[in-house]
């Protein structure tokens, strides 16, 4: 069996200042949308300049920011956080929702849009490309600080894997890496050769909500369920959270495909 390394979550430390490996992979998700998207500018196709890229992926920190952690609160913990309200503003001791902040992300984008004039799905169609290696970054940022663990597998599995952060000895999926190969490295690839050719307007995004989906509800099979919530039964299923979070994420990126089939052939 493989054992987890147990890597120092601490990068660097620059006297008091503690640089987290977790912090340096959202700085390098957002060097990676800022580079990404000016080689989408350079290549005539964007409908932004490099300022209001820049400006964007601002809007899309506070975006990510807010509503993954309302998400969390609303999704995963809400009678705790209305037990003790203050604790919502105690980041530092984690929880965040990636789909509270992919809401957050296109109420951002929405009001982006909105002041530029700029459509909201021709603003998401090049969005959703840029973002997926960033979700690769921050899955290997939850790898190296051993969390978000696989659940139990075989010890004789070739990916079989002990974290010593679980503190039970079991070997386990680098669920992971599931995700950061899925979710990330495969879902990019997809997106940007998919998007590189003109499509109608919402296709890309729709794409982004479908591919997402898919790859997180698989993955969530191999994935530790919180230990709070456990499966959870509802009609008869006994899916996972970041499952059933996942199901209204499929069912509009759907309605979204359909939709964006009846526009204009080559619209963005």
């Amino acid at each position: 069996m493989l054992i987890h390394p147990e890597f120092d979550p601490i990068a660097l430390q620059l006297g008091p200042v503690s640089v987290h490996w977790y912090g340096l992979m959202y700085l390098a998700g957002f060097a990676m949308f800022i580079a990404l998207g000016r080689l989408r500018i350079r290549r005539g196709q964007s409908p932004l300049s490099t300022s209001e890229l820049e400006d964007l992926l601002f809007h899309g920190v506070v975006g990510v920011v807010l509503g993954g952690r309302l998400g969390y609160v609303l999704f995963y913990k809400p009678l705790d956080y209305a037990s003790h309200p203050l604790d919502i503003f105690k980041v530092w001791e984690g929880g965040m929702s990636f789909h509270g902040g992919l809401l957050g992300v296109m109420l951002s984008l929405w009001l982006f849009a909105l002041r530029r004039h700029i459509t909201f799905l021709t603003l998401t169609d090049f969005v959703a490309p840029l973002v997926p290696l960033g979700l690769a970054a921050g899955r290997l940022g939850n790898f190296i600080n051993g969390e978000l663990w696989g659940r139990e597998t075989s010890p004789l599995a070739p990916w079989a894997m002990v974290f010593p952060q679980a503190h039970d000895g079991l070997a386990r999926h680098p669920s992971q890496l599931y995700e950061l190969a899925l979710e990330g490295l495969m879902l990019f690839a997809l997106l940007w050769l998919f998007s590189s050719r003109p499509r109608r307007r919402g296709q890309v995004s729709a794409a982004f909500l479908m591919g997402y989906g898919l790859a997180r509800f698989a993955v969530e099979f191999t994935r530790e369920p919180d230990n709070f919530l456990g499966l959870l039964g509802l009609l008869g299923l006994g899916l996972s959270m970041g499952q059933w979070l996942c199901v209204p994420m499929l069912l509009a990126g759907a309605v979204l495909w359909r939709w964006a089939g009846k526009g204009q052939p080559g619209l963005r």
